[in-house]
């Protein structure tokens, strides 16, 4: 039903939001202080009316009915009016009181009164059922309150039942009348009206709801002709498939439109994107979307989501969800090049350079190939574009790095992060001796050679100059971050093995890459071999030290590997940030900016101070520039999430559940945003939903996982805290959840590894390293080691810049603590001997900080589906497709959107929002 006239559903829509515009101009209107402002204003008014006064008549315009839908329609009218009986004389006084109202309409003003606002829900919650021969309605739910909504509701069952009296009736009406007269002078809505039907009179409503029936339960049967591949291929809307709704013909309508390159189809207002795999080699950075022709269908997601923001000062969320593989990566870089074309001005201004070359630099940081990805995307990104007044002032990369493991060793037929084969590739000779690089390559450093080691190294050259280039765009120097790089994959040959005697507990293996890896850093190979072999404790406040034996030594080697790593891709997001302000200095809605915002605030506030002191009014002003900085800060923005898809590799460790915790609880957002609050708005209402739609919750699985005291990341932490092991902390796991159905026994025994049901299928985790990965520490005796007066390499200082300062704060250096690879705030750099946070703990806050930010903005998604396993271009495997499609849950979506049940949702949360 929802069919029927969602284009008048939306003009209703956009008339509440211009009515909402002009109130609020005309309050700007009382309150001007210029005659020139008061002329501008009341020529916005003007403007504001004409457009009122057009949108209320296109409420009135429908298209005339052809001659063979006439004919139809008096059929069904003569067959209804005779199975109704006396309710269908009922219903046609109704319509002729109708048509008098509308006569005497036709001069309305343009504008309601302001007090009419609070009843503009109760013109769009009603809806015609399902169920019998006979039509009935819904009655109109136009209270607010309690007790009037109770009413409502037992009028809604009379109303049902089919047997009210006429003159209990007209007294219905009548009330219903007097509580939505305002905006049925002004809309044109002269009945108790449905948002799913539009404004259409009872008869068409009835007629068309029963063609689709009859369509999708039986087509032979309703006269629909079997549809061909091309006519299928044509739909740009899935809910407007004939026939009955299932999996098959979801699967059927993508794969027609998928065979005539046409990737894009709507279900309602999402999107689902297939991925054809045309451009393998593309490196999916916004300079590569240049030349690629942009979507119609992205064009109207970003388009959509710059005028909702414009319109209302929402903030908007671009949430695109898929597996891996599936084409996330780039849809975001294509929408967001669109965001730049509608409010920044386009692709030669340098906001756009320089974001083009800060997502440059970071792919080839940040992505790697994966046994089902050759690009796959290892950093989740939230890019926060700030946007006022419908121009873009300022953006902000927020980047969620988990997959640290990796950079000291990839998974079997992987390979390490990109940037360390292209640099192997494109180094000069020069640049190869100044870097102590002269003999290296992939098959002979550890941390590649365990991998994939097939290179592409024209390809990976091509790619390592345009990243040096883009290095110096941002003003980031070359050389500084390719010694870290260097220092790093020369590292990896440095090992350690049990002394040869008494007083030599460890031996070094590989002596010059140890001296060459100290030059790098800029410390003395003594310097740089003591911070990896010794280890200072504080027992009961004494300080011991020890010499570590060659299992610590190498662990603590891949941790300052990790460490020198995240912490130089952590240092560029933030240089890149720092280059994207455009002229402001405003903060955005994450926690680590809260600071420049008061700071803003407080100088704003000061200037406003200094103007107004000689016209009075200082304190309303300062107020009013600390409240729109504040306002700046939390609204305003339109943000494109690109977090990561949903993996099954072999082994999957504690990155890999942590990666799928973060696609289940998208999918979670999604469920809530798209099935459950239209779901509960329509019941809340007393709105009967003509369709089931029986969705998947996928809450027990997130609970397993991050549930406070028994999910498996708290457990494991606590198992960290009292220094358990990876059996220990998996049979108390299975002791746990013994009676969960979402955590299963893995065919192949093992003491170390269990199963979870996930959303998209079934992943087998080993907990090896779950702790030492969790714990995610360095010691203060190798953070020591780059102290300004020992470290010639500013660059190196520079990563540790927060723990240096803590650890020299007192005289005692080093004393024993630990310092969490990743970078983290002052506040969690010291609690005895660990810090205070974990990884999972860590990325489990900021997962939650994230969410926070979306909840508060008004999502718009993007469902992404990979086309085949293989990425094999132009190729379409039905299994891969309905496997992705089912956990996705489209049929679902499908399902909602063509009940109607989401386009009541979305009205009504417009409402709400102009209430408020």
């Amino acid at each position: 039903m929802a069919t029927l006239g969602l284009s008048k559903v939306f003009i209703l829509d956009k008339y509440f939001t211009e009515l909402q515009k002009f109130w609020e101009t005309e309050k700007k209107l009382q309150d001007a202080s210029s005659s020139n402002e008061a002329v501008h204003l009341q020529q916005r008014l003007r403007s504001l009316s004409t457009e009122l006064v057009t949108l209320r008549n296109r409420l009135h315009v429908s298209q005339p009915p052809s001659a063979g839908q006439l004919q139809q329609q008096q059929q069904q009218q003569i067959v209804a009016t005779e199975k109704s009986g006396n309710n269908a004389q009922h219903e046609e006084k109704g319509t002729v009181q109708q048509q008098q109202q509308q006569q005497q309409q036709v001069c309305a003003p343009a504008v309601p009164p302001r007090t009419s606002l609070s009843h503009h829900a109760a013109a769009t919650t009603t809806t015609t059922t399902l169920g019998n021969n006979h039509p009935h309605h819904h009655q109109q739910q136009a209270s607010s309150s309690s007790s009037n909504n109770n009413n409502n509701h037992s009028n809604t069952g009379m109303a049902s039942s089919g047997h009210r009296h006429p003159q209990h009736h007209q007294q219905q009406q009548q009330q219903q009348t007097q509580q939505i007269e305002a905006v049925k002078r002004h809309c044109g809505l002269t009945a108790p009206v449905s948002c799913v039907t539009a404004l259409r009179s009872s008869s068409q409503q009835f007629s068309d709801a029963k063609k689709q029936q009859q369509q999708r339960e039986n087509p032979a049967a309703a006269g629909v002709a079997k549809q061909s591949p091309e006519n299928i291929a044509s739909i740009e809307d899935l809910i407007h498939l004939p026939g009955p709704l299932t999996e098959d013909a979801v699967l059927k309508c993508l794969q027609a439109r998928f065979c005539l390159q046409r990737y894009h189809t709507n279900v309602g207002p999402i999107l689902v994107c297939l991925n054809p795999y045309t451009n393998v080699g593309n490196p999916l950075t916004l300079t590569s979307t240049r030349t690629v022709p942009l979507s119609p269908h992205l064009n109207r997601v970003v388009g959509e989501a710059v005028r909702q923001q414009s319109e209302t000062g929402y903030p908007q969320a671009v949430i695109l969800s898929g597996t891996s593989g599936s084409g996330k990566t780039f849809a975001s870089m294509l929408l967001l090049r669109q965001l730049f074309d509608v409010a920044g001005g386009g692709p030669e201004t340098d906001a756009f350079k320089h974001l083009a070359a800060a997502f440059t630099v970071l792919r080839s940081l940040g992505s790697a190939k994966t046994a089902s990805n050759s690009e796959s995307s290892r950093i989740g990104h939230f890019i926060e574009v700030q946007v006022t007044d419908g121009a873009l002032y300022r953006t902000k990369i927020h980047c969620y790095f988990l997959d640290q493991t990796r950079v000291i060793r990839p998974l079997p037929k992987e390979k390490n992060y990109h940037i360390f084969y292209q640099m192997l590739a494109g180094l000069s000779a020069e640049e190869r001796c100044r870097l102590n690089l002269e003999g290296f390559s992939v098959a002979n450093l550890r941390y590649l050679q365990h991998g994939d080691q097939r290179q592409d190294e024209a390809e990976d050259a091509a790619r390592f100059q345009a990243w040096k280039s883009c290095l110096g765009v941002l003003g980031i120097p070359f050389l500084d971050v390719v010694r870290v790089l260097a220092a790093v994959l020369i590292l990896g040959n440095v090992g350690f093995s049990d002394g040869p005697g008494p007083g030599i507990e460890v031996a070094v293996v590989g002596e010059a890459e140890l001296a060459a890896v100290a030059a790098l850093l800029g410390i003395t190979p003594a310097a740089l071999l003591r911070g990896l072999t010794s280890r200072t404790h504080n027992a009961r406040g004494q300080l011991v030290k020890s010499v570590c034996d060659a299992n610590m030594s190498n662990m603590t080697r891949d941790s300052l590997a990790k460490a020198l790593y995240c912490r130089t891709v952590a240092t560029i997001v933030r240089r890149a940030n720092s280059l994207k302000r455009l002229g402001s200095t405003l903060g955005t809605l994450s926690s680590d900016s809260n600071e420049s915002v008061h700071n803003q605030a407080e100088v704003q506030s000061q200037h406003a101070s200094t103007i107004g002191s000689s016209a009075g009014g200082t304190g309303s002003r300062s107020m009013t520039a600390l409240n729109n900085a504040v306002r700046h800060a939390t609204d305003g923005f339109i943000g494109i999430l690109d977090m990561f898809g949903f993996e099954d590799p072999a082994p999957s460790q504690l990155e890999h559940l942590c990666i799928n915790l973060c696609a289940e609880t998208m999918q979670h957002f999604y469920n809530t945003h798209i099935f459950k609050s239209s779901i509960e708005s329509c019941r809340d209402e007393g709105i009967r939903c003509d369709v089931e739609v029986d969705y998947v919750d996928n809450v027990p699985c997130i609970d397993l996982i991050s549930s406070l005291r028994t999910g498996l990341l708290s457990m494991l932490d606590v198992e960290c805290s009292i220094r358990g092991t990876a059996e220990s902390y998996v049979a108390k796991v299975k002791v746990q959840h013994k009676q969960n159905p979402r955590l299963y026994e893995p065919r192949t025994v093992d003491c170390r590894s269990f199963g979870i049901q996930h959303f998209a299928g079934r992943v087998i985790y080993d907990a090896s390293d779950f702790l030492d990965t969790n714990k995610d520490v360095v010691p203060d005796d190798l953070v020591a080691v780059f102290y300004k007066h020992t470290c010639n390499f500013g660059f190196a200082t520079h990563l540790f810049g927060s723990e240096l300062k803590a650890l020299y704060a007192s005289d005692t250096v080093p004393r024993g603590v630990s310092f969490r690879i990743s970078p983290t705030s002052h506040t969690d750099l010291l609690n005895g001997d660990e810090p205070i946070s974990t990884l999972t703990q860590d990325f489990h806050t900021r997962l939650d900080n994230l969410l926070r930010t979306l909840v508060h903005a008004r999502p718009h998604f993007v469902r992404c589906v990979r086309s085949n396993a293989s990425e094999s271009p132009m190729q379409f495997d039905r299994n891969v497709a309905m496997r992705q499609i089912r956990s996705l849950q489209v049929l679902e979506t499908v399902n909602l959107m063509a009940g109607g049940e989401f386009v009541i949702t979305m009205i009504m949360s417009r409402e709400k929002l102009m209430e408020e």
